[in-house]
């Protein structure tokens, strides 16, 4: 561009530019006579060929940024939907194969949350027992409720003493499952549980000292507790479950899970279930599901 804009000149030229080659060869010999005109040839070429630069560049980047866009973006809307999969596998014995399933579908969006009750399966009044309840019928049927094709379920578990997780829902599994839990932390000696352990004491569990902090003292007045009034803080001391091994071993299985939905199905294994798992219990449970996704 600059060399257009510099007429040649070969008479009573005023300046001369040579351009070399890496090899010092001369490529280009350029006359030009500096007069005004030139030189606002010149500052137009230069504009003209970084809005040429910066045009191309910044088509390059939309493009980029259309193509990189996944069934969640909401920046456009597409009216159809497309699924397409493709299995892939690098030419190796060790290598996984790949299913990739593509899917678009920007129709109606969801985003629902329920709180559900699961009834407990066990009887009896509450002891600090372990049991495991089936989460997947009850995601399931909300799942066709909601008519969402693909997006997400979350499951968040509402207590401090039960967790989600997804594993098999089988009955001796769960008997495993609470022996192998109950070793792990056993019940303070002064429990109700059965599986009490002589010698096991947790400083949760030191029910006569609390609240002992100005934050704990705090969530019982905002739940309703007066703390300040003596009879109603031993009522609330009397009603606090010696569980602390129950709180330690929601947090090790964790309080929620995430499940994908591709084309109306929750992407889970065959043998792979959704579960509460109630560590003080038996007792009804709540949990919170939230579907989010789209039509």
């Amino acid at each position: 561009l600059f060399a257009l804009s510099c007429p040649y000149n070969t008479h009573n030229a005023s300046a001369a530019h040579s351009i070399y080659s890496t090899q010092g060869a001369e490529i280009y010999n350029i006359q030009m006579t500096i007069t005004p005109t030139n030189c606002l040839r010149v500052i137009v070429s230069i504009l003209l060929y970084f809005n040429i630069f910066s045009f191309l560049h910044g088509f390059y980047s939309e493009a980029a940024t259309f193509t990189h866009q996944t069934a969640f973006t909401t920046t456009f809307s597409l009216k159809h939907k497309l699924t397409k999969t493709t299995s892939s596998k690098i030419m190796s014995s060790s290598s996984p194969e790949i299913i990739t399933t593509e899917t678009t579908d920007f129709n109606q969006p969801v985003c629902l949350y329920h709180q559900v009750t699961i009834p407990t399966s066990q009887e009896g009044p509450p002891a600090q027992k372990i049991s495991v309840e089936d989460l997947t019928p009850t995601l399931t049927s909300l799942l066709i409720k909601s008519q969402m094709k693909n997006g997400v379920v979350n499951i968040v578990s509402r207590h401090t003493t039960t967790a989600i997780t997804i594993n098999e829902k089988e009955s001796r599994l769960a008997q495993d499952m609470e022996q192998y839990f109950l070793s792990l932390a056993p019940p303070d000696e002064r429990s109700s549980s059965i599986a009490k352990q002589d010698g096991v004491r947790y400083y949760h569990n030191d029910i006569d000292q609390r609240p002992d902090s100005t934050e704990e003292a705090q969530r019982c007045i905002e739940n309703g507790w007066d703390i300040h009034d003596e009879n109603e803080l031993q009522k609330w001391r009397d009603q606090e479950p010696i569980n602390a091994h129950s709180h330690l071993l929601s947090m090790l299985l964790g309080s929620s899970e995430s499940v994908p939905v591709v084309d109306g199905n929750m992407v889970i294994g065959q043998w792979q279930s959704v579960l509460l798992v109630d560590l003080d219990g038996p007792r009804d449970r709540t949990v919170g599901i939230q579907f989010m996704g789209y039509k």
